[in-house]
């Protein structure tokens, strides 16, 4: 199972850091891979939110529900899962001195009978995952 651990640091307050993060309709505003991404249903977020994403893989595009199974302050987690491919997405936000920082977590697998071909997902996604955390970085560094 690839795994991908990175973080990045902001001028922003953990609480707007976390907010932002925490709607991951905004995925698109920082990740290339993230064609399409939009919030299922208004409200407040929370564990249960839902999103659909449209992520480019492999040069197709492919449409990915991910439901937050993990929502606590500092802290959220999403899931997506379908016959082929688990992705689990966590995100943590704390303080480091006088800057925030946001760690990004992410667990990508392929399920049935792809799931032989998971060393090969990890070449692929090394790349995918650095571009966007270049896209978060650059992201977060705009003011608030």
């Amino acid at each position: 199972m690839p795994h991908i651990i990175k973080s990045v640091t902001t001028s922003w307050s953990p609480e707007r850091a976390f907010d932002y993060m925490a709607d991951f309709s905004h995925a698109a505003e920082w990740d290339p891979g993230v064609v399409e991404a939009v919030r299922v249903k208004d409200g407040e977020i929370g564990e249960g939110s839902t999103f659909d994403l449209t992520v480019r893989v492999a040069g197709r595009k492919m449409p990915m529900k991910y439901e937050i199974s993990e929502f606590r302050p500092g802290r959220v987690t999403f899931t997506s899962r379908s016959p082929i491919l688990e992705s689990i997405d966590t995100v943590s936000v704390g303080r480091r001195g006088d800057d925030t920082e946001v760690t990004y977590d992410a667990r990508l697998n392929f399920r049935g009978l792809l799931k032989v071909a998971n060393p090969l997902l990890g070449l692929g996604f090394r790349g995918i995952a650095d571009r966007a955390i270049r896209g978060l970085q650059d992201r977060l560094a705009e003011p608030v």
